[in-house]
């Protein structure tokens, strides 16, 4: 099974290299972190558990779509190896690698994740059930492991961007993104990009604060890996978790409120900053999206649009576009 799995481990990930984001972060106003600090892999198990709870739909309602659609989505493109962004666990992209089963011979599969453990994991168990499937993992940032892409090894590709993650992203910070993506992919090539589309607020704010509190562990998560990671003192406990909706960005808003006044040490960094009693963090956004106007980014950014799947609810939708 060696031989059919490489992982690089990118240098976005050292030490040396990063923190200076999370310095800005905590000294702008009002203080924020960047998400992608969640994923160690305490956070990641947290995440898929977070995924499994009865308030959460945007997994079930994508999983949902991808059951009836990966078919059509192959094919549609025809034979592509797979790039994925953000993969965490396989359950998704085993829908997709069996529809591409399907209609080519070789599978090839490149998963981009911050978190190399649970790379690794979902990476060994994938190539366990799917003999044909070759892997080179990339683990990294989105932005950094874009860069990294291999030759590829196949006529075409679909690169995938599930889970709604793009809601993560500011309008600006998203526009960036597509821009990467149609730079880094060939003519021919496929974008596929799993959204959460614009609904009521009774189904939004429970899938962010759960009654079993996964959530707030999983927000909290991200002090214990800032500690891990710059030799921090952050103080998880003091730090309540809170979700609100904004109706005019049209996102769900996550934050960390300091339940006190104190003074957090990162020793790596060389850096500290203090907070007064019920001073939040904001830790993460999740843009909801409009069709529309979503359409009208992407192909602005040059991409063709073929196709969205959405669910009866139209909940969620995967839209498929190609350079």
């Amino acid at each position: 099974m060696s031989d059919r799995l490489h992982l690089s481990y990118l240098p976005s990930l050292t030490t040396e290299r990063d923190g200076q984001d999370v310095i800005r972060g905590l000294t702008q106003h009002p203080k924020s972190l960047p998400s992608y600090y969640f994923y160690d892999a305490a956070g990641s198990r947290l995440f898929e558990q977070i995924c499994e709870l009865p308030e959460y739909y945007p997994t079930r309602t994508e999983l949902g779509i991808l059951e009836t659609a990966a078919g059509a989505i192959a094919q549609l493109t025809g034979p592509c190896e797979l790039v994925e962004l953000g993969s965490g666990s396989d359950r998704k992209i085993r829908l997709l690698l069996s529809a591409y089963a399907e209609v080519q011979p070789q599978l090839y599969y490149h998963p981009i994740d911050v978190s190399g453990s649970i790379l690794k994991s979902s990476a060994i168990a994938l190539l366990a059930d799917y003999p044909q499937l070759r892997i080179h993992g990339l683990v990294g940032t989105y932005q950094v492991g874009l860069e990294h892409l291999p030759l590829p090894l196949a006529p075409r590709r679909l690169l995938c961007f599930l889970g709604s993650t793009i809601g993560n992203l500011s309008p600006n910070e998203c526009q960036r993104l597509f821009q990467q993506i149609h730079r880094v992919l060939r003519i021919g090539d496929y974008f596929l990009l799993g959204v959460d589309l614009i609904k009521d607020t009774s189904i939004l704010l429970p899938a962010y604060n759960d009654a079993q509190g996964v959530t707030a562990a999983f927000n909290r998560n991200i002090l214990h890996h800032l500690n891990w990671r710059f030799q921090g003192n952050f103080q998880p406990a003091a730090f309540a978790h809170r979700a609100i909706y904004n109706p005019v960005a049209q996102q769900i808003e996550m934050y960390l409120d300091s339940q006190q006044s104190q003074t957090v040490v990162l020793a790596a960094l060389d850096f500290q900053c203090t907070f007064t009693a019920g001073e939040p963090i904001l830790t993460e956004i999740s843009r909801k999206f409009d069709l529309t106007a979503l359409k009208q980014a992407l192909t602005d950014t040059g991409f063709q649009w073929v196709n969205a799947f959405t669910d009866p609810q139209q909940w969620f939708a995967l839209c498929l576009c190609q350079v």
